[in-house]
C-alpha cells in the first residue's frame, strides 16, 4: 500500500514541476486504483487513511511553497485539499456496494468533476491542482482546451488512467483470455483511441494554428524586482517609483517601433498610495503622469493597493476597516490604466484570496478576525468584471491568483477584451515551484480564450505568451529585468469563451442522475 501510495503522487506531483511530463497524469491515478481493490480484496481496515496519506503527499509536493507566505495557511491548503479529493473517493467506495461497475466509475469521474468546477465558484476555494493544469506545461497537448477548458483535461485523464487500470487488471487477473474476441480487440483499441486520439487532434491543431491579428500593441514590462518582505524597510514609495520609471525611460530609449499602440505594464500592488476618489492626490500617481508627458503615445498598466475611506459612527459593513473615530475604510486590490491625459480606468481584483486578502462569510468571521486583532484580509472583491482600455483597446487585467479561473478569465473576452494581461506579485514564495506553475496557468489561460498575454510579475516570471500558449519571451527570476515585444489583438470568440464550461455542467448533471439512482437503490433496500 505505502509503495503505491508514493507511486501515486509521484506521478501525479511531477507534470505539476517538470517541464513536458503532463502525459504522467494520464497514468498517475492508476496506483491509486489499485490500491483500492487491493483494499477490497484484503478487506482492509480504515483505507481512508492511506489514500488520504496518498492525496497529502501529492499535495505537499506540489504546493508545498505555500507555507513560504504562511506556514498555517500552507499547512491547512495540503490537508484540507486532500481531505476533499479523499472524499470523493470514500463516495465512490460506498456506492460502488450497491452500483454497477460502470455506474460507480462513472460515479467517481462526475463526482470529481464536478467537485473541481464547483471549487472554481466556491467561496472558499484552491483550484491549484486541478487536474487539467497537469498540461500547463505540456501545452501542445491540450490544444482543444479552447472547446473544453481545463475540466476537459480532468476528464480526459480520469478515461485514460480508468482505461489503463481496467486493461491492467483484466492481464494481471487473467481474464483477458476469457473475453469474447471481439471484446479482446475492442477494449484496448477503445483504450488507445481514448489516449491518443486528443493527442494527435491537438498536435494537428498545434501545428496547423494561425494566429489572428487585428491590430499590434508594442509593450513594455517592467520587472522592479522589490523583495516584499523589506520591500518599505528598504526602499520608500518615491525610490520605488524612481525605480520603475528608471527601467521604463532606459526601454523607451532603445525602442523602435513596430506597432501603433504602446503598453508600458508594473507588477501588482506597486503603490500604496491611492485613495480611490482622490486619485490624482497620490504622490505615484503624480509621478507617473509626469513621466507620460515625454510619452503621450504610451498607456501606463500598474498595481495597486487601494483605500475607499467612509465617515460612520458604527461599521458600514463587515468588510470594512475601524482606522479612528468616526473614519473607516474599505481596501482594493486595483489595477489601474492611465495615459498623459490622466485617464484612470480601474478594475478591482474579484477573485481573492482567502485569509490574506478576504475573510470569508465575513459577518461570522469578521469578528472570529476582530477579536483576533484582524489578522485577515478584507479587500473588496468588483462583482462584475470589466476591462481597461489601451488607445481604444479592451483588455482584460487579472489580478494574481484569477489567472488560475479559467472560466472566469472568459468574462474577460466575454466584455470584449481582445487582448490579455496578469499582474501578479509571485516573491512570496520564493524560489520554489509556485511561482513556475503560475505562469504556466496563463498558458492554459492562452489556449482556452486564444488571447495574447502580457505578464508582468515584481520578480518574475514575466513573459510574453501568445495565442497558442507558447511562451514566446521570458524574464529571470528574482533579477530587475525589462522585456519588451509586440502581442496581437483578437477578437475571435473561442468555443469556450462563448459556451463556458461544458464539460463541468455536464459532469455535475450526471453526478447528480447517479447519485439520485444511488438514493433509489438504496430506498428500495430497505
Amino acid at each position: 500500500m505505502a509503495g503505491l501510495a508514493v507511486l501515486f503522487a509521484g506521478l501525479m506531483s511531477l507534470p505539476f514541476l517538470v517541464p513536458h511530463l503532463g502525459f504522467l497524469a494520464l497514468f498517475g491515478f492508476v496506483p491509486l486504483l489499485f490500491m483500492d481493490t487491493l483494499a477490497d480484496l484484503h478487506r482492509t481496515r480504515h483505507f481512508w487513511w492511506w489514500h488520504y496519506a496518498a492525496f497529502v503527499l501529492w499535495n505537499a509536493a506540489t504546493t508545498f511553497w505555500v507555507c513560504n507566505a504562511t506556514v498555517g495557511g500552507g499547512i491547512f491548503a495540503v490537508l484540507a485539499n486532500a481531505f476533499q479529493m479523499s472524499l470523493v473517493v470514500a463516495c465512490y467506495r460506498f456506492g460502488k456496494r450497491f452500483l454497477p461497475n460502470t455506474l460507480s466509475y462513472a460515479l467517481l469521474v462526475t463526482l470529481w468533476i464536478a467537485w473541481e468546477r464547483f471549487y472554481f465558484s466556491a467561496q472558499i476555494s484552491w483550484p491549484w491542482l486541478t487536474l487539467g493544469n497537469a498540461f500547463a506545461r505540456t501545452t501542445a497537448l491540450v490544444q482543444w482546451y479552447e472547446y473544453t477548458g481545463a475540466l476537459g483535461g480532468s476528464l480526459w485523464i480520469w478515461l485514460c488512467n480508468l482505461g489503463a487500470f481496467l486493461l491492467l487488471l483484466y492481464l494481471l487477473g487473467g481474464s483477458f483470455r476469457s473475453l469474447s474476441v471481439p471484446r479482446r480487440i475492442a477494449l484496448p483499441l477503445g483504450y488507445a483511441a481514448v489516449l491518443l486520439a486528443p493527442m494527435a487532434l491537438s498536435i494537428a491543431m498545434y501545428r496547423g494554428f494561425e494566429e489572428q491579428t487585428e491590430d499590434r500593441i508594442d509593450v513594455v514590462v517592467a520587472q522592479p524586482n522589490f523583495d516584499p518582505y523589506q520591500k518599505f524597510e528598504s526602499m520608500t514609495q518615491e525610490q520605488q517609483n524612481a525605480v520603475l520609471l528608471g527601467q521604463l525611460r532606459d526601454a523607451l530609449a532603445s525602442r523602435q517601433p513596430s506597432a501603433p499602440h504602446l503598453l508600458l505594464v508594473g507588477p501588482e500592488t506597486f503603490t500604496s498610495d491611492i485613495t480611490l476618489g482622490a486619485v490624482s492626490q497620490s504622490p505615484t500617481w503624480q509621478s507617473f503622469q509626469a513621466f507620460l508627458q515625454d510619452y503621450p503615445e504610451a498607456n501606463l498598466l500598474f498595481g495597486a493597493t487601494t483605500r475607499r475611506f467612509i465617515r460612520s459612527q458604527q461599521s458600514p459593513a463587515p468588510t470594512t476597516r475601524h482606522l479612528r473615530d468616526d473614519l473607516w475604510y474599505q481596501a482594493y486590490n486595483s489595477a489601474f490604466m492611465t495615459d498623459a491625459r490622466g485617464r484612470e480606468d480601474v478594475y478591482h481584483k474579484s477573485k481573492l484570496v482567502v485569509g490574506v486578502e478576504m475573510t470569508p462569510f465575513p459577518k461570522f468571521f469578521g469578528k472570529i478576525d476582530d477579536m483576533l486583532g484582524g489578522v485577515m484580509g478584507r479587500c473588496i472583491g468588483q462583482e462584475e468584471i470589466s476591462t481597461l482600455r489601451v488607445d481604444g483597446i479592451p483588455l482584460g487585467c487579472a489580478i494574481c491568483y484569477e489567472s488560475v479561473y479559467g472560466e472566469f478569465c472568459t468574462g474577460y473576452v466575454r466584455k470584449g477584451a481582445k487582448v490579455l494581461a496578469v499582474i501578479t506579485n509571485d516573491a512570496w514564495w520564493g524560489d520554489t515551484p509556485g511561482y513556475r506553475q503560475h505562469l504556466s496557468y496563463a498558458c492554459l489561460r492562452a489556449i482556452e480564450t486564444r488571447r495574447d498575454i502580457v505578464r508582468c510579475a515584481n520578480t518574475g516570471i514575466s513573459a510574453l505568451i501568445n495565442q497558442r500558449g507558447d511562451v514566446l519571451s521570458e524574464t529571470d527570476w528574482w533579477t530587475r529585468e525589462v522585456l519588451t515585444g509586440t502581442v496581437s489583438t483578437s477578437s475571435r470568440e473561442t468555443f469556450f469563451v462563448r459556451c463556458g464550461d461544458i464539460v463541468g455542467r455536464v459532469c455535475t448533471y450526471l453526478f447528480l442522475l447517479i447519485a439520485l439512482a444511488l438514493l433509489l437503490r438504496l430506498f428500495i433496500r430497505r
